[in-house]
């Protein structure tokens, strides 16, 4: 699959952090539940991720400067905005879209331990 869709790698990750907050606080979940996938998915902790947002990095610093990917994560699958995420070919738009697939999970009420992949 390829995707043309690259304008988001240049937008500020702490314009949409906010986003992802709003809409998982709208469906009964929490910010520290938000950060703690955050911090599973690239090694960021609390320091670090707010060092990310104060500087407002963009997306595609916010990957490259993360800590580590982890490494389950090609337990992520499924499909989000008409993508399956396994099957994303360009990197960076596939850590961004396992990013979306584990907060919408988060929103839809799936526990933390399987959002986790744990």
């Amino acid at each position: 699959m390829k995707n043309t869709n690259t304008k988001i790698f240049g937008m500020s990750f702490a314009s949409v952090y906010p986003l992802y907050i709003h809409k998982a606080e709208k469906k009964g979940r929490t910010k520290e539940e938000v950060d703690a996938i955050i911090f599973w998915l690239t090694g960021y902790d609390e320091a670090t991720l707010q060092r990310q947002l104060d500087n407002k990095v963009d997306f595609e610093t916010f990957f490259e400067q993360a800590p580590r990917l982890n490494p389950n994560v090609s337990l992520i699958t499924g499909v989000i905005c008409d993508y399956r995420v396994e099957e994303i070919e360009d990197k960076l738009m596939q850590k961004i879209r396992y990013l979306d697939k584990l907060i919408d999970e988060l929103a839809k009420g799936k526990a933390m331990e399987k959002i986790l992949r744990a």
